[in-house]
């Protein structure tokens, strides 16, 4: 795209989205929201990109070697917070049976491994949308 306006705004918007999908992941376990909405908006922000500058350039910035490592990274988090849960309550993502305190309400790190869960979740769900992005355009130009 060679559009100078889209490019311009393109660059501006996305860190803004960004920074949003990453509240909105961290806020997750005291408000709508989490690591799925979190991640979704991270993961859209991506393929703005994508679509603005390019997949070279994309790739530039979110390799598909960086996406499977967040990809992988995400769900061994997420697995190894409910191995923790089976190690110290006896069923996998145990919280409360574990020794984790329940929450308080508004309180933003009061919530035991929850937050964790949102954040492991968020990471795959990102990378994973920007990789099918990915091969589908790769796809396309064959």
């Amino acid at each position: 795209m060679h559009d100078t306006i889209v490019k311009s705004m393109t660059r501006i918007v996305v860190p803004f989205v960004q920074l949003y999908g990453i509240f909105i992941i961290l806020n997750g376990h005291v408000s709508p929201g989490g690591g799925f909405s979190g991640g979704a908006l991270i993961g859209t922000s991506l393929i703005l990109y994508t679509l603005v500058f390019g997949l070279d350039r994309a790739k530039q910035k979110f390799s598909h070697r960086a996406s499977e490592f967040a990809e992988s990274g995400g769900i061994i988090l997420f697995i190894m917070i409910g191995l923790i849960g089976l190690a110290f309550g006896g069923t996998f993502l145990t919280n409360i049976q574990a020794g984790f305190p329940k929450g308080t309400a508004g309180s933003l790190l009061s919530a035991g491994m929850i937050p964790l869960l949102m954040i492991g979740i968020g990471i795959k769900v990102a990378s994973t949308m920007i990789t099918l992005f990915h091969i589908l355009i790769e796809e396309e130009d064959k």
